[in-house]
Formats: structure tokens, C-alpha cells, sequence
């Protein structure tokens, strides 16, 4: 352990006394290595309270370049490991609710037969998170609806029909599509999936309003509400493999889909564990495509 990542580990967590535990050093220990980083620096990063741990004024100028140097240690460490051989790679991948538990795992059930040592680290957000993600090297790639970034590579896997979703005993369950209009008379809960958003763009492209009740962050959340005929929603129909609720879905008249893209910022220098799953995914949705 170096003083950056203790420095940050105490930022994390807020406390010397927490930081010490996961880092299995004593609290002594970690006082001593933040306060040689406050000589080498020559000012003080952190002062202590009651309440916890607050940033400096020159903390938080230090802050960013710290995370920096510690991101670019990992993965200079990383890339050591990883010229090694693909048994000690980590695929970093930053995914949908929807793509996390409906797709990722078969496909990761597959790569694993190959290579098993491979680790793979999931982030879950929404679009503005994972776009944020792949831009900072957070992940190596991410999934994602629409070209957010004219920094990203994007390539489409598929496209995700959206649908709607209500409660079996509600009014509309009858009909065999629901137009947008039908919609927009009903409490709608709304996912909350940062600055794009599919159901929004649909009404608005409709010249709509939605009656928005409740806005979710969790697409799960969203159906338990429908469940109790709280409202409707549009979704994804990939989120709704499996739902463990009592919901029953409708396709929009007229059709509509989510664009489904996998998007990286610079293949060259991904971690070859990550190139290696890219290509591989790929690979797999191009056969797919070419036998619809």
C-alpha cells in the first residue's frame, strides 16, 4: 500500500479508524503515511472532526491528480499481469439492469469456458453513468441506447423493442397495442435513466405529455408499483425476461425500439481480457444478426 491509496481509502470511507480496518493496517499506521504525504506535498489534505474526515481546501485540488496517479498505477500493474497471459485479466463492464441480468451472463458463461481465469467487474447505472465511466477508464466498455460521446466507438448489437407495462387487471389490459396517447391518460412511473431517457423521447417525438406519478430509479421499482395498478410504464422488453412481478406488457402502436450499442473509447489500449471479450461479443451478435 503507498500513501495515495490510503489517502484515498480514507476519503472513501471517512474515517482513519475505518480505513485502517479494511486496509488491515493499524489507525497509527495510516496517521503516519497520510501525514508523510502532507510533508511531501507540503500542506495539509485533511482535517479531522466529529463528524469524520473533510477535504482541505488544497485536498481538494490534490484530490483528482491523486485518483489519477493511483488509476494509472493500477493499471500499469494490470497490464504487467495481463502480458502474462489472459488468466489474470479483469473485464470491466459498465451495463444496463436490463443488459447486466438478461444478457451479460450467458455470454460471460460462455468466454469463461474458454477462459476461465478471467474476472469480470459489473458496474450497473444508467446511460450517463456508464458514458462517464468509459470516458474516465472506470470500465473498459460499456452498453448503451444512443451515441452519447463523439469521443465513444459505438457498435449496434441489436435492436430492443419497447413495451408497455401495466397490471394485469387494469383497463387497458384488454387491448392487443396501446398507442401513446392511451398512455399519456394514465399515471405513468417514470425510470429515471439520466439526461436520455427512451419514454420521454417517445412522447415528446408524439407531441405528448406524460402524467408522470412517480419517477424510479430501478426498473424493478417501477414494477412493483404497476404491480399494485399504481400506473404504467415503458420498458425495455430485454428487462422484462423473468420479471418476478404480476405484469403483463403491450407492444406500442406504433412500434418502437431501444437501440442496443456496445461502446469503448480507445480499443487499442483496452486490457487485452477486454479486447478479447469484445471481439468474442461481437463475433456472437453478428452470427445472430445474419441468422434473423
Amino acid at each position: 500500500m503507498n500513501s495515495y491509496e490510503a489517502f484515498l481509502k480514507i476519503i472513501e470511507t471517512g474515517s482513519f479508524t475505518a480505513a485502517a480496518k479494511q486496509l488491515g493496517y493499524t489507525q497509527s499506521a495510516v496517521s503516519q503515511i497520510v501525514q508523510s504525504l502532507e510533508y511531501e506535498l507540503d500542506t495539509q489534505l485533511v482535517v479531522r472532526s466529529r463528524k469524520g474526515i473533510t477535504l482541505t481546501a488544497d485536498g481538494e485540488q490534490f484530490l483528482p491528480y491523486i485518483k489519477n496517479i493511483c488509476y494509472a498505477e493500477t493499471e500499469l500493474f494490470k497490464k504487467k499481469r495481463e502480458m502474462k497471459g489472459l488468466d489474470a485479466g479483469i473485464v470491466k463492464i459498465g451495463a444496463l439492469t436490463s443488459v447486466a441480468c438478461h444478457m451479460l451472463p450467458d455470454i460471460i458463461k460462455r468466454f469463461k469456458r474458454t477462459f476461465p481465469g478471467v474476472q469480470f467487474e459489473i458496474r450497473q447505472g444508467e446511460y450517463t453513468d456508464i458514458t462517464n465511466w468509459i470516458l474516465e477508464g472506470t470500465v473498459d466498455f460499456g452498453f448503451l441506447s444512443d451515441p452519447t460521446s463523439p469521443l465513444l466507438t459505438m457498435h449496434h448489437l441489436f435492436d430492443d423493442p419497447l413495451l408497455a407495462v401495466l397490471s394485469p387487471l387494469d383497463i387497458l389490459a384488454t387491448q392487443p397495442a396501446l398507442s401513446l396517447q392511451a398512455l399519456a391518460n394514465e399515471p405513468f412511473v417514470l425510470i429515471d435513466e439520466g439526461e436520455s431517457n427512451d419514454a420521454l423521447e417517445l412522447f415528446e417525438a408524439a407531441q405528448l405529455t406524460a402524467d408522470i406519478h412517480y419517477i424510479v430509479e430501478e426498473d424493478y421499482a417501477a414494477m412493483a408499483l404497476i404491480e399494485q395498478q399504481l400506473g404504467v410504464a415503458i420498458m425495455p422488453e430485454l428487462m422484462l425476461a423473468r420479471t418476478p412481478y404480476r405484469v403483463i406488457t403491450k407492444p406500442l402502436q406504433p412500434l418502437a425500439m431501444r437501440p442496443l450499442h456496445l461502446a469503448y473509447k480507445d480499443y487499442k489500449i483496452l486490457p487485452i481480457a477486454s479486447r478479447s471479450f469484445i471481439d468474442a461479443l461481437l463475433t456472437q451478435f453478428s452470427r445472430f444478426e445474419r441468422t434473423r
